[in-house]
């Protein structure tokens, strides 16, 4: 029978099925200091051993300050967040886990140091205690989130039981514009299908627009496929795939890569697989994104505006789209190209690999931020993005732009780090979520691509790069 890649992937890694769900093996597990104290707590209280301890990565990346550090652990002020890093320090030594720890070079935000190890590869199951875990299935990985309970599952165990999801193709065909990136794409498809589109599914991401991007640009868009509800997101394995992981330190080697090679090389959907449901679109009509309201589905091109209650038939829309309007302190029918703003967020495991700095750089370039923006950050997704970036001079580029240039970790994505917005900020960022609080209690946050950031930091309200 001809089978989607997920189907493969799933297939691959059955252990066995009872009462309708399946019991798969887990390859690796990636952890970080938020929702694995818990978990290792309770493999403590059973007497429990980790199953496999070198199938897990761990690597703080949350909690961790993005200004001065050298002194390590007690560089973090906030007791909290600075108790969970030495809990992830105590725990990983205890149990004999693979850590990166805080000042080392590789660290970084683990959708960013997972695939840049090579501890993302293809074919894998892969999850973690974060949703946007579907990040790695741009390398043809089956990965997707898990909640604290299920962390301890997969330590002690090695497996975990799910329930099948349905396929969904989503084929993208066409060519990008200039300045429309990945992070374009994603919002304009969950823009399209809804926050709850994919519910249910695994999805693939095909069509010659996929197969022309950059695998960073498919981490993107997988990143983001959790945010239109999926519990997977896919890309078949095609030779940028293995280029990419070639020579990663957790990459095979020798005789292995070969044998890895002729796997991964099977790792795509069968010709008449069957998908549940097929979505196509079209690369060459989407414009550059910015969200609205307080949902990543709330979303307008650039030159767009917010949209009129009164004008939607749907009255449960109507009222979602006036909760939203009035949390964010918009009016109906403003143009976002004149709506001002206070901070900008460039960074997240959405948006923070190189890629993302030099699309940024680019347009910051001989530039100066707005007077009226107070802050301007840029936040790389490792320690060796971060030192690649600044080899090739983006960290001037930006400092002499105004920008604060950062260490790495998950920064101002969340209000759970000494980065985040105040109440009644207002802030263009590239993470992946916009919802109410997400950056700081009583914030207003608005997705964009890193082009667009830079170029909204320069004119102090939402700009197209050539505007």
């Amino acid at each position: 029978m001809p089978q989607t890649l997920y189907d493969k992937l799933m297939s691959a890694h059955k252990v066995l099925e009872q009462d309708g769900s399946t019991l798969i093996y887990i390859d690796r597990q990636l952890i970080h200091e938020v929702t694995s104290p818990q978990a290792f707590e309770g493999l403590s209280m059973a007497g429990r051993k980790i199953w496999r301890n070198k199938s897990n990565l761990a690597v703080p990346d949350h909690n961790v300050p993005t200004t001065e550090r050298s002194s390590g652990v007690s560089s973090i002020s906030d007791p909290v967040s600075r108790l969970q890093v030495e809990t992830l320090d105590k725990n990983c030594e205890t149990f004999g886990i693979n850590e990166i720890h805080m000042n080392d070079i590789r660290q970084g935000i683990v959708h960013v140091i997972g695939p840049e190890q090579g501890a993302t590869l293809p074919g894998m199951s892969i999850v973690c205690g974060d949703s946007h875990t579907t990040t790695h299935g741009a390398l043809g990985a089956l990965a997707f989130g898990i909640g604290t309970s299920e962390v301890e599952h997969v330590l002690a165990t090695g497996c975990l039981w799910q329930n099948k999801a349905k396929n969904m193709k989503i084929e993208i065909n066409g060519e990008l514009s200039e300045n429309v990136t990945a992070k374009d794409l994603a919002l304009y498809v969950i823009g399209k299908i809804g926050t709850a589109g994919g519910t249910g599914f695994a999805v693939e991401f095909c069509g010659n627009t996929i197969e022309n991007m950059s695998i960073e640009g498919r981490m993107t868009l997988c990143n983001m496929s959790i945010e239109a509800g999926a519990k997977v997101g896919l890309v078949a394995v095609d030779e940028k795939t293995i280029d990419y992981v070639k020579g990663r330190p957790f990459a095979p080697k020798g005789e292995n890569w070969e044998k890895a090679l002729k796997y991964w090389r099977t790792l795509h959907s069968d010709s008449e697989s069957h998908f549940d449901e097929s979505i196509t679109v079209d690369a060459n009509l989407i414009k550059p994104q910015v969200t609205w309201g307080t949902s990543p589905e709330m979303v307008v091109d650039i030159n767009g505006a917010t949209p009129d209650p009164e004008l939607e038939s749907d009255d449960v829309k109507a009222e979602s789209i006036r909760n939203a309007l009035k949390y964010i302190h918009l009016e109906p029918n403003t143009l976002m190209s004149t709506v001002k703003i206070d901070k900008v967020f460039i960074g997240s495991c959405t948006n923070s690999r190189i890629e993302d700095l030099r699309a940024a750089a680019s347009v910051a370039k001989g530039k100066k931020i707005a007077n009226n923006v107070k802050l301007a950050l840029v936040v790389p997704g490792s320690g060796l993005v971060k030192k690649q970036a600044e080899e090739e001079g983006l960290d001037k580029i930006f400092k002499e732009a105004g920008f604060e240039w950062r260490e790495p970790g998950c920064s101002m994505c969340l209000a759970m780090n000494a980065d985040k917005l105040d109440v009644g900020e207002r802030c263009a960022s590239t993470s992946n979520r916009n919802f109410e609080g997400r950056q700081g209690q009583g914030s207003f946050t608005h997705l964009v691509s890193p082009a667009i950031a830079a170029a909204t930091a320069i004119a102090g309200q939402f700009s197209g790069v050539d505007s």
